[in-house]
């Protein structure tokens, strides 16, 4: 008997020294409890990035390879990975943000346009400077796509950009976008009357 409690006694004394290194004492606990680190795979999450889904239109010179928005004190900036497959310099693009809630309802958040500067058959990835505000709710996700591009000589038009934009968010596959491209007559004046876009 008196060997069995020696045993017991022997491992309260150990367990009672024993101490987690960096052990903090947490609300509503009389003792120190290592705190619990909390993993997660969902790096945006941490950075405050919010990542975005890109309708890619095959007929427009600017390809998008990535696109997020970066999160500072001022608001959100959009970030955008982009290839350009033209023989001419692009100088400018209007893009549309939509968002897509658990109900697959459409909305248009963001319609901007930006200049830029990307070489003929250049690569760049660049941050606008303009802030966007923007909040999201629960389940809700990004769907950005490029409606016009401008270079010196040539504008590049999505025809009917929203109704196309909208069906795909939808998951209607069948709304394949057509692309205008008409003379740049601003930046590069022909002779002439000059072209007006309708906007759809």
């Amino acid at each position: 008997m008196k060997f069995v409690l020696l045993i017991v006694l022997v491992f309260t004394v150990s367990a009672e020294g024993f101490s987690r290194s960096g052990a903090t004492t947490q609300r509503g606990f009389d003792h120190a409890v290592a705190p619990l680190r909390r993993c997660t795979s969902n790096l945006s999450s941490q950075t405050g990035d919010i990542s975005i889904e890109v309708f890619q239109v095959l007929d427009l010179p600017l390809s998008i390879h990535q696109a997020s928005l970066t999160k500072n004190e001022r608001g959100h900036f959009l970030q955008l990975s982009l290839s350009n497959s033209s023989d001419l310099k692009i100088l400018g693009l209007r893009y549309s943000i939509v968002s897509i809630d658990i109900r697959n309802e459409v909305q248009i958040r963001v319609n901007r346009t930006e200049g830029l500067a990307l070489p003929a058959y250049g690569l760049k990835t660049l941050t606008f400077k303009t802030p966007i505000r923007l909040k999201l709710k629960d389940g809700e996700r990004l769907m950005l796509m490029i409606e016009q591009v401008v270079s010196r000589e040539s504008i590049w038009e999505v025809v009917k950009a929203k109704e196309a934009i909208e069906a795909y968010a939808r998951g209607d596959f069948s709304v394949v976008p057509s692309v205008m491209r008409v003379s740049n007559q601003v930046d590069s004046p022909p002779a002439g009357r000059p072209i007006r876009f309708e906007r759809y």
